[in-house]
């Protein structure tokens, strides 16, 4: 049912959960060694968003549009009978960038593993490809 592999499905995941746990950065900009907890915080120059940023916008536009999709699904939006629809309703609104979207939205990494559990897709398998 889905055309985006599944180790690339599974990183998108695993990086979307590094991504969302960094708080905001409350720093001056500044860094030291002496702050561990340093790398939790959410800058702008942030190699996980950007490495997802780029893995999602390197999917082609069908492989995008599953994306959302899964992420409407896990979000309630339908059910698993209604993933086709979802799929080209997102193909079909695709009007700003889809990685940009998704790294908008919260909880993005659960619920893409809400969506693939609707499909009928252990998330925890597709997790174990990583």
């Amino acid at each position: 049912m889905l055309n985006i592999p599944r180790d690339t499905l599974a990183w998108i995941i695993a990086k979307a959960r590094e991504v969302e746990v960094k708080d905001v950065d409350t720093s001056d900009g500044e860094t030291d060694g002496d702050d561990p907890l340093g790398v939790l915080e959410d800058r702008g120059d942030d190699a996980s968003a950007h490495e997802l940023r780029s893995w999602i916008e390197d999917l082609d536009d069908e492989g995008r549009a599953e994306l959302v999709a899964l992420f409407w699904l896990g979000r309630g939006d339908g059910g698993p009978e209604d993933f086709p629809q979802l799929k080209r309703q997102a193909l079909a609104s695709a009007t700003r960038s889809t990685a940009d979207y998704l790294l908008g939205e919260p909880l993005m990494a659960d619920l893409l593993e809400e969506g693939l559990e609707a499909l009928g897709i252990s998330a925890s398998e597709v997790e174990d490809e990583i």
